[in-house]
């Protein structure tokens, strides 16, 4: 017997080894010997398979399986895996205050039984591959067979076939990069969820997932910018109540994008700014430019959410509060700042933080402050154009062949609509178009 210690479960070897002993004895009296049929006899494991590749035998030992070899030369593997890690509980990026609180681990084997015990389904299909050279990691293709494209499923098995790496430590992040050629964009392309409704709910819809080994995120594809903007939140609530969080969170996204860059803009064009909006302006000057201001007052929010990140959990309520309060009032008081820059700055992170997508709100911090540099270079014209070549460049990706601002470009009104309003379950909605599901009707 070969096995890797600390990857099988040793209670359930000894277990098999102490029940199959009196079985063992009885096939050693026989005179000839069919060592096939022995271990089938011995071992009454529901995972017993036979190897005729060397490679593939030592793959299977090192993922965690328990390997066999007997005097004749046949070689098995009873499935006796066992990984170390956590069990499942709600992941903190996507909390719900009504909903499971069991949500995706490290664990693959419990990563599918989670999605499988949500959908009860023959026609749910998980696809093993082991993708890189060295690190040979598991991976699974999930999706509902005749719900998903074809299409999308043929893309994405040939682009996994052309990974020839030596590792994918870094699991679903790598093999984005590897799957959709992401290069530079700030935007994401794929959506990440550890939360195993939010996956079984994207299966139904028509969407594949990939989950990866050693990851408790999943990638769901394909997806476009509205997806990150959705949360699970808004599914436990009454519709009417579900629309009202879905409209204040994207209201969140498109300040978060525009508000800061805008009240640069009135500041700096102030003659434009009707009497009304004289409150806009700062009340108090300093040596220091606004805009260098904001760019720093943006930068040490950004800091500071790093040092949280770092700091263990006890102590990083305390940082905070003393970064936030007593740094900010000091850089205030020695004339660093005015009052209205940590003001709007401040507001403008909580825009951000609104955004349920990590990704999708870092790369709203890269965008919104490419657009203040153009606002201050440029002016009003500079802030306009911006926006226009932001939108061009949003409404040209399109990731797996699909539009990444679908369905407002192009423009459909029936699907935009759904959007934007959480509709009841019984309203009877179709699967979106852009899963090219072969079966649209979902009741």
């Amino acid at each position: 017997m070969t096995y890797m210690n600390g990857l099988i479960d040793s209670t359930m070897l000894t277990q098999l080894l102490t029940l199959t002993q009196p079985t063992v004895n009885q096939v050693r009296r026989k005179a000839e010997i069919d060592e096939v049929e022995a271990m089938n006899t011995c071992f009454p494991y529901h995972s017993v398979t036979s190897f005729d590749s060397k490679d593939a035998w030592i793959s299977a030992i090192l993922s965690g399986q328990l390997g066999i070899v007997t005097p004749q030369g046949y070689v098995f593997t009873v499935d006796v895996r066992s990984y170390p890690g956590r069990q499942p509980e709600e992941p903190d990026n996507e909390k719900v205050i009504r909903g499971s609180r069991d949500g995706f681990t490290e664990n693959i084997l419990q990563n599918t039984a989670l999605i499988r015990r949500r959908i009860r389904d023959v026609s749910l299909r998980f696809e093993l591959i082991q993708i890189s050279t060295r690190g040979e990691t598991d991976t699974t293709i999930a999706y509902i067979k005749g719900l998903a494209s074809e299409e999308h499923l043929d893309y994405i098995r040939k682009r996994m076939k052309k990974i020839h790496h030596d590792g994918m430590t870094m699991t679903d992040k790598s093999l984005e990069e590897w799957l959709f050629k992401q290069n530079f964009h700030p935007v994401p392309f794929v959506r990440y969820t550890e939360r195993a409704d939010t996956c079984a709910a994207h299966l139904l819809e028509g969407h594949i997932a990939i989950i990866v080994d050693t990851s408790p995120s999943v990638i769901l594809v394909p997806t476009t910018m509205f997806h990150h903007l959705q949360h699970a939140e808004e599914y436990r609530q009454a519709p009417l109540i579900g629309t009202f969080v879905r409209l204040a969170r994207m209201s969140g996204f498109l300040l978060s994008l525009v508000f800061l860059p805008f009240w640069y803009l009135l500041v700096k064009e102030s003659n434009h700014v009707p009497d009304f909006l004289s409150f806009i302006g700062p009340k108090e000057t300093t040596d220091i430019p606004i805009f260098l201001q904001l760019i720093f007052a943006d930068l040490g929010l950004e800091f500071l959410r790093l040092a949280a990140i770092h700091t263990p959990t006890p102590l990083s309520t305390a940082m905070g509060l003393v970064a936030a309060i007593i740094i900010g009032q000091i850089a205030i008081d020695v004339g660093l700042f005015i009052p209205e820059v940590v003001l709007y700055t401040a507001i403008a992170a909580i825009f951000t933080f609104a955004i349920p997508s990590y990704e999708l709100g870092v790369a709203t911090k890269i965008i919104r402050n490419v657009l203040l540099i153009v606002t201050a270079i440029f002016g009003g014209p500079g802030y306009f154009i911006g926006l226009l070549i932001l939108f061009m460049y949003l409404a040209s990706i399109k990731p797996m062949g699909v539009p990444y601002l679908w369905p407002l470009v192009p423009f459909f009104p029936s699907a935009f609509s759904r959007i934007l309003i959480r509709f009841p379950m019984s309203s009877g909605a179709l699967r979106p178009f852009i899963v090219d599901s072969p079966n649209r009707k979902r009741s």
